[in-house]
């Protein structure tokens, strides 16, 4: 047996984590599966020849965390199993506000099915492994759970009520979907009505709910900046700064020191500016156009965020753990601290500032000729914001003269140049309304205005896509690992959704079984100019994937582009901070580290995660703020748009408010409505009255509820241009 074990399987693998030579993982997995059956400690240890009391104990740690990480299981009768040959399929809980469940598998495919009974073992996020039991009339696999493998929730944020005698947080996460039972005297002064952090201190089984106990009363339910604060809690954003940073930012000069600048090419008399927001307080980007007679040059001037934040630090770890600043409607969670993001990375006017610079050369037409990267000191000239850029463009005549404004439309007649690219290799261009809201002094919402992008929004924009190609040029062409921005195509099933939908509507999307991104954008020509523009944008947007970090390039589908990287804020984005670094890396001749590739997948699923709790947050937050500001709008009517249709009812946002809600099924117009899923529409079966993405109708706000985020809305008049029920006389 033994010489069997050693001629087929890699038995002693040195690791890091332990002291003493213990077999691999792949060597345990092989010898499981050479053996056909579950075996107990003893015998892996006797086959895979471990010898001596602390390489037993280095294999049974090996073999504990295999099992957490469900790659075994551990039966009753203490032996371990392959999860596979058990027909096990560990995954993440996803659990709906409803009461069921469902489980993600890990390695991809169609998510499982959990019913009520099955759910109320697990929570929200919890690792677990479940087997199939069957499929259902719709062909979705359903299983159970038959182990827990690792609990993701400890604290949750919610609303403490005590009704007849007994207490309970409601949690905030609907996902969530069972409350913590919190005994008497565990509450920690907690008050009925008040917003709390519970401890779970014995997770729910079969059986019981899970139960807690108060460790914190954050304040009452509609105290001002509260959405804010559950939203940070309930996404456990990271808000605190390590104890131990602080004698590292003692070392950041408040301005740039002389010895920083040696080596570096000084770009301090070319006029940079800087085109912002008018509430922006960092400023990660300079631009400056310099036209000549065969096409213009672009520099393109990004903080020198590297210079200052370096590997290994506290500070890079507290920058890597939050991955990216995150925007609120009343404040910023930022990803570096103050003195660092509003003060010396940030590009202020009239004063020197380290850079990473990315020049580029265009020809007459707009297409790039040259781009090199290398490090800058530069000074911005000129503090900019969209609204006044903006203006100079529309008004050309009526803008002030002078040098800077001569520079920025120098910058506009190359960006005239760079659109006419993205619109020749398909880039998709959808412009999306955004609210802004207006705060008073008790930063209650006064009120809310349309926010809308011009044309420097655009050139800047442009400036920034051309600096972003260029950086992930450079790391191909260079071979230096870093993270691409990717956006995979969509897939085939979701093209075939749409090309019906479009067919319908007398549309075709062209491109044959993979169709690429100017097929889609020649979807968006041919739907500018029709009534139903806004239904066809949305189911479009709709068909396509998210776009994510990765160190794999596979291209950006939306901006039709076969290789892309965030390159351009590196004080709000982590991945930034990472391709600055490969770049820097290069243009030193530093020599690649062997462990550098590895590294990246991780990094780049880590980033992808920070960003999608970012947006998470904020959409919580703003619902919050968005309800909070209808409460006393109950009753009043609004004209509105159509902006989803579910099988359950309508969603519409009202015009000027930009407010979201429900129409439910049950309150249309008496009739049984057949949901088409293809068609994107709800229809009567016995009126044929039509509801559809993009139809506008008037509204009445029924009800608000701030505790589930809802709004629900009922029909203030029948749909503009929808049919009326036949008369059956």
């Amino acid at each position: 047996m033994r010489r069997r074990n050693q001629r087929h399987y890699d038995t002693t693998r040195a690791t890091p984590e332990y002291a003493v030579e213990i077999p691999s993982r792949e060597a345990i997995l092989k010898y499981l599966e050479a053996e056909g059956a579950p075996c107990a400690i003893k015998a892996i240890a006797r086959g895979l020849e471990v010898d001596g009391g602390e390489a037993l104990n280095g294999l049974t740690r090996r073999l504990y965390a295999m099992v957490r990480d469900g790659q075994l299981i551990e039966t009753r009768s203490n032996r371990f199993g392959l999860t596979e040959r058990m027909e096990l399929i560990p995954g993440r809980v996803l659990g709906h506000p409803d009461g069921f469940a469902f489980v993600r598998p890990d390695q991809g495919g169609d998510d499982v099915y959990v019913a009520h009974r099955e759910a109320r073992r697990v929570l929200h996020g919890d690792r677990v492994l479940v087997r199939i039991a069957g499929v259902d009339d719709r062909q979705r696999p359903y299983g159970n759970v038959v182990e827990v493998l690792e609990r993701a929730n400890t604290e949750v944020v919610g609303r403490y009520f005590r009704e007849g005698g007994v207490g309970f947080v409601v949690p905030d996460n609907r996902n969530i979907n069972q409350d913590i039972l919190i005994a008497n005297g565990l509450e920690t002064g907690a008050e009925s009505g008040q917003i709390v952090i519970a401890r779970i201190e014995q997770q729910p089984d079969a059986r019981y709910q899970p139960l807690g106990r108060v460790v914190e009363v954050l304040g009452d339910h509609m105290a001002p900046g509260m959405e804010v604060d559950i939203a940070i809690r309930t996404h456990g954003l990271p808000v605190q700064w390590p104890e131990d940073l602080e004698p590292e930012l003692a070392k950041v000069p408040s301005q740039v020191v002389e010895s920083a600048i040696e080596g570096r090419k000084d770009l301090r008399d070319l006029p940079f500016v800087t085109i912002d927001g008018v509430d922006a307080r960092d400023f990660d980007d300079a631009v400056y156009c310099k036209p000549g007679r065969e096409g213009a040059t672009l520099y393109v001037a990004i903080a020198d965020v590297a210079h200052y934040v370096r590997p290994g630090t506290v500070l890079d770890a507290a920058a890597r753990e939050r991955g990216t600043s995150v925007y609120f409607p009343d404040r910023v969670i930022p990803m570096l601290p103050e003195v660092l993001s509003n003060g010396i990375c940030s590009l202020n006017p009239e004063v020197d500032r380290l850079a990473l610079v990315c020049e580029l050369g265009f020809d007459a037409e707009g297409n790039t000729k040259r781009a090199r990267f290398y490090d800058a000191v530069i000074r911005s000239h000129a503090r900019l914001t969209y609204a006044e850029v903006g203006g100079w463009i529309a008004n050309p005549e009526e803008s002030p003269r002078g040098s800077i404004r001569a520079h920025v439309m120098a910058l506009y007649g190359l960006y005239q140049q760079l659109r006419t690219r993205r619109d020749e290799r398909g880039a998709l261009d959808i412009d999306t309304v955004e609210p802004r809201f207006v705060f008073n002094a008790e930063r209650k919402i006064e009120r809310i205005e349309q926010q809308t992008r011009n044309d420097a929004h655009r050139l800047i924009e442009e400036c920034m896509v051309a600096a972003n190609v260029a950086a992930a040029e450079f790391l191909i062409k260079h071979r230096r690992p870093g993270l691409f921005r990717i956006h995979d195509g969509p897939d085939a099933q979701r093209v075939e959704a749409l090309r019906q939908f479009l067919g319908e509507l007398g549309m075709h999307l062209g491109g044959g079984e993979r169709p690429v991104a100017i097929h889609f954008a020649e979807v968006l020509k041919q739907a500018a100019d029709r009534p139903d523009r806004h239904l066809i944008e949305t189911v479009l947007l709709r068909s396509l994937k998210l776009a994510v970090y990765s160190p794999e390039n596979v291209g950006h589908f939306g901006l039709a582009l076969a290789a892309y990287a965030h390159f351009t804020s590196p004080i709000r984005r982590y991945p930034d901070l990472v391709v600055h670094r490969a770049i820097k890396a290069q243009i030193a001749r530093v020599p690649k580290r062997e462990d550098e590739a590895a590294e990246g997948v991780a990094l780049g699923e880590h980033c992808s995660h920070t960003e999608r709790r970012a947006d998470e947050a904020t959409r919580d937050a703003v619902s919050w703020l968005k309800c909070e500001y209808m409460l006393d709008k109950v009753g009043a009517s609004f004209p509105g748009i159509v902006s989803s249709v579910t099988s359950f009812g309508l969603f519409v946002q009202l015009d000027e408010l930009f407010v979201e809600g429900l129409v439910h099924v049950t309150a249309l117009p008496e009739d049984y409505y057949q949901f088409d899923a293809i068609g994107h529409r709800l229809r009567g079966r016995s009126s044929k009255r039509e509801y559809r993405v993009g139809q506008k109708l008037t509204v009445r706000v029924a009800r608000v509820s701030l505790d589930d985020r809802q709004i629900d809305y009922v029909l203030a008049e029948t749909a503009a241009g929808a049919p009326r029920r036949k008369s059956r006389r």
